[in-house]
């Protein structure tokens, strides 16, 4: 059965389209695109059967791809599985997940690659693509089969959760990456400077009785993956940016014309560590959260065109983890299922990205980041589609998750921008 979208406001990035129109979706390719007042009917001559799916007042988006999502299985599955995960991104309107290594064992050979694939493919409702660890268990003391690992299919190279600190080993990893033509992403963290740290170094730490993480813990480490990058060559991406000087020196990388791109998450792009007003373990990412002086500079690298992408970080922990005083919960939160609302509350209605830049910076800039024929609603593509409907107004309720993490700090938040409808290679997996 062929799927009709009618009467959507149409973004498309790759083709410069941001008008009403039609999307035809035949098989798992987009069959035909029509925009405009005098549009024509472009179900006329098939021969099956069509479903129609009236999109007035909705966006329709390539399919949103997050660069950066926590699976934890295998070993962790009471957090979050492939099959769990997956459900959670396409009702969040996300039809590509990168799932990062840290797994228990790590994503740190070919095998362990494989069974990630092998189990997407049977289980999960979108696309996911294994990040391969950089060293063996991520111990920061050899370095893995980074070309075995690409054969078997990882999209990328990463030690997330923490930086490689020898960096000679980082450098011949980068140059290993270079050769199997796979991105390095990092997550930039001197682990001699965090010292036990919990949160933003600043009033609140004293308030809470807890130490703190400086902002050099990010500096300093992106400063050296960018000039490793630029001694190697390697494509660089960088995680999670939370400081106004991440996003400096991403800024002077790409006046350099370094291969040098950047994320940055909903919580750092929303709250400042004096949002915080108890010391509830939701509050505690890592990197924390910043000052209200970098979260301006976060949005302002993203209305500039100096930050590539919005990604979540998605870091399901149990209940029971994230009950606990925040110097002993673990970092991270879920951003699968909110990540649309809150960008389009907080940057587009707030006049930092349009409608158009949503889906650049949500769709179209990731594809490019990984080198995949994604984010866009060109004929002949892909149908991974996310329809989105920006005047529906509603309450965050982690209750409501399809994840089995629910550790998030906007559990409550009035947002607007809810997805519809979501399709991964023509096929719906997820309809409001």
């Amino acid at each position: 059965m062929a799927v009709l979208l009618m009467n959507g406001r149409i973004l498309d990035p790759a083709n410069g389209i941001d008008e009403i129109g039609d999307v035809l979706v035949v098989g798992d390719r987009i069959a035909a695109v029509e925009t405009g007042d005098t549009r024509a009917d472009i179900t006329k001559n098939l021969d099956e059967a069509v479903w129609e799916f009236d999109a007035t007042d909705c966006f329709i988006m390539p399919g949103l791809i997050d660069l950066h999502v926590h699976l934890r299985e295998p070993g962790l599955e009471y957090k979050e599985t492939i099959a769990t995960g997956a459900m959670a991104a396409a009702r969040g309107g996300v039809t590509t997940i990168c799932a990062m290594p840290n797994t228990s064992p790590s994503t740190d050979n070919p095998e362990r690659v494989k069974l990630v694939v092998d189990k997407a493919k049977a289980e999960a409702l979108v696309h996911v693509l294994p990040v391969g660890a950089v060293t063996i268990g991520q111990m920061g003391k050899e370095m893995t089969d980074i070309a075995g690992m690409a054969k078997a299919g990882i999209c990328a190279i990463s030690e997330d959760g923490k930086s490689v600190m020898d960096s000679g080993i980082y450098r011949k990893a980068m140059k290993e990456a270079k050769k199997a033509g796979v991105l390095v992403m990092a997550h930039c963290e001197d682990i001699n400077l965090v010292e036990g740290g919990v949160i933003n170094a600043g009033a609140k730490c004293e308030e809470f009785g807890v130490k703190g993480i400086t902002n050099a813990v990010e500096d300093i480490i992106t400063a050296r993956d960018i000039m490793l990058a630029q001694e190697t060559g390697v494509q660089l991406h960088l995680c999670h940016c939370s400081t106004k000087d991440s996003v400096r020196m991403i800024k002077e990388a790409k006046a350099l014309g370094l291969p040098v791109t950047g994320e940055v998450c909903p919580h750092h792009f929303i709250l400042a560590d004096s949002d915080m007003d108890t010391a509830n373990s939701n509050f505690k990412m890592n990197p924390p959260l910043r000052s209200k002086e970098d979260v301006e500079a976060l949005k302002e690298g993203l209305r500039d065109g100096i930050m590539d992408c919005i990604s979540t970080d998605h870091a399901p922990h149990s209940a029971e983890e994230k009950a606990r005083p925040m110097d002993k919960a673990p970092f991270g939160i879920v951003g699968l299922e909110t990540s649309v609302p809150l960008t389009y509350t907080y940057l587009v209605e707030n006049g930092y990205l349009t409608p158009l830049q949503m889906a650049e910076k949500m769709s179209y800039n990731p594809a490019k980041v990984l080198g995949i024929d994604k984010g866009t609603l060109g004929v002949g593509k892909a149908a991974d589609i996310t329809v989105i409907n920006p005047k529906e107004a509603f309450k965050i309720d982690p209750n409501e998750f399809a994840s089995k993490g629910k550790n998030t700090p906007f559990g409550g938040y009035e947002v607007r921008g809810r997805v519809k409808l979501t399709m991964v290679d023509g096929q719906i997996v997820f309809n409001d």
